[in-house]
């Protein structure tokens, strides 16, 4: 089985990978793994990349393809994967169907978990982080024991600047106009499945399962 997993962020994609990976034993394929494995390994590409990174620019296409072409070829995709972050843009997505041409593999589907904006704001607002050891909290979904103090340590629980929701309204902005026109892209494809991401972590999951089994 080989699969996209796309949402935007606050969606749930990263727990929602985590666990689809465990129960179908495919790789957990993202972008960010993938360039911490070829830095890591000094390859090529992974030099190349760094070049950019470390000026804080954006890694051209090439290189990332690259990298993306390098991990498919690896014996534990050979029975599927669940990519994550590859691709972003119209021609990322035509490279990755040129490489998986070349690899004698096909897409089964591009799955997109839906969630209202209204929703996602509130998600992404609610995260409370403590100043002192970093522990992570939720307003309405993992709160503290006390409000605005961590379990762990005792440290003030603050709000990052990155979680405030003019922060947020512009991040969703920005990355629904690309989720889109990916979505438009393999929905003309037949490979686009949406899938409902309220509710609760289960519900979500069991929706997936769902769609990959075909039920």
């Amino acid at each position: 089985m080989y699969y996209i997993l796309i949402g935007l962020p606050g969606a749930g994609k990263g727990t929602q990978a985590a666990n689809l990976v465990e129960k179908y034993q495919i790789p957990h394929i993202s972008t960010g793994d993938m360039f911490r494995a070829a830095l890591k390994n000094k390859t090529p590409l992974g030099l190349e990349a760094k070049k950019y990174m470390d000026r804080g620019e954006l890694v051209p296409d090439e290189v990332t393809i690259g990298i993306v072409r390098e991990r498919l070829q690896e014996d534990d995709c050979k029975k599927g994967f669940l990519l994550d972050g590859f691709p972003r843009t119209i021609p990322q997505a035509e490279a990755l169907d040129e490489i998986l041409d070349s690899l004698g593999l096909t897409l089964d589907g591009v799955i997109s978990i839906e969630v209202p904006e209204e929703e996602l704001i509130k998600r992404l607002t609610g995260r409370r982080v403590c100043k002192n050891c970093g522990a992570t909290f939720h307003v309405l979904y993992n709160p503290p024991e006390k409000e605005g103090v961590c379990d762990n340590c005792g440290g003030e629980l603050i709000q990052r600047e990155d979680d405030k929701e003019e922060t947020i309204k512009n991040r969703l902005d920005v990355n629904r106009e690309k989720t889109q026109v990916l979505k438009d892209y393999y929905s003309k494809a037949g490979l686009l499945k949406e899938v409902d991401g309220t509710g609760d972590f289960d519900e979500v999951f069991n929706r997936i399962c769902q769609v990959i089994e075909g039920k």
